[in-house]
């Protein structure tokens, strides 16, 4: 089981920028991915980007690309970088981890762990 504790959230103006990070721990030795999703009030939960844990291979939602960065900085820390944000990108930010290999990045089932998520308010 891997644990996952987001930071970073918080108030921004529209084209600011953010930096999200999530701290991992526990049995990460078989994570094959890790993930970004954010989840807006009634709405459900969207994929924002991932990366492959042992290839330096990443993906977006075509929502953020161009705009959004993620990467690791440490064996056990992801980050998301975000740019140019946007009111639209308001939302409870959740990082996750998942063993599965293959594809479909963008399927939040694909995941096992997550984190409890951070808050992120762009106001115009």
């Amino acid at each position: 089981q891997v644990q996952l504790v987001e930071s970073g959230g918080g108030l921004v103006q529209a084209g600011g920028s953010l930096r999200l990070s999530c701290a991992a721990s526990g049995f990460i030795y078989d994570t094959y991915a890790m993930g970004w999703f954010r989840q807006a009030p009634g709405k459900e939960r969207e994929f924002v980007a991932a990366l492959r844990w042992t290839e330096p291979r990443t993906y977006y939602s075509d929502s953020v690309k161009g705009r959004f960065t993620i990467s690791r900085d440490s064996a056990r820390t992801v980050n998301l970088q975000m740019d140019s944000l946007k009111p639209e990108d308001s939302a409870v930010y959740f990082c996750a981890a998942r063993r599965e290999s293959g594809g479909d990045y963008y399927k939040s089932e694909r995941y096992n762990s997550w984190g409890q998520g951070t808050q992120v308010t762009v106001s115009s």
